[in-house]
């Protein structure tokens, strides 16, 4: 009995309906049903085309839960990652130590302590 096992098991995704997981399956349901109540309810104020538009920023979320992966990270916790680094995130403050002062205050010392070897140096002759 032979029984094929797929190369690249970690990939491999239990299909529930057209070749669809679970969760795509209920985000991609919840997109065009939510998609579909969007431009029924606002069709005869606005019209066919701005209502797709509105229907547009309520859907695409939707479906990227689903569907959208990044770093094995869903989209929720890609969109969490991204707004905590934009809002939350610290400042980090860089002080050089390269001024010219301390580059004054270097050349200073390293003379001194240049003069003090050349010192030895006479002495020793």
């Amino acid at each position: 009995m032979i029984i094929e096992i797929n190369k690249d098991i970690d990939r491999y995704q239990e299909s529930i309906a057209m070749g669809l997981t679970a969760k795509q399956l209920i985000c991609s349901v919840a997109s065009v049903a939510s998609g579909g109540i969007i431009v029924f309810l606002l069709y005869p104020y606005i019209g066919l085309t701005v209502s797709a538009y509105v229907t547009i920023p309520v859907v695409a979320p939707i479906a990227f839960s689903g569907f959208y992966s990044y770093n094995d990270m869903s989209f929720m916790e890609v969109m969490k990652r991204k707004m905590h680094f934009m809002f939350k995130n610290k400042v980090l403050l860089y002080e050089s130590t390269e001024s010219e002062t301390r580059i004054k205050e270097y050349e200073i010392k390293d003379n001194k302590v240049k003069n003090k070897k050349s010192k030895h140096k006479k002495e020793r002759i």
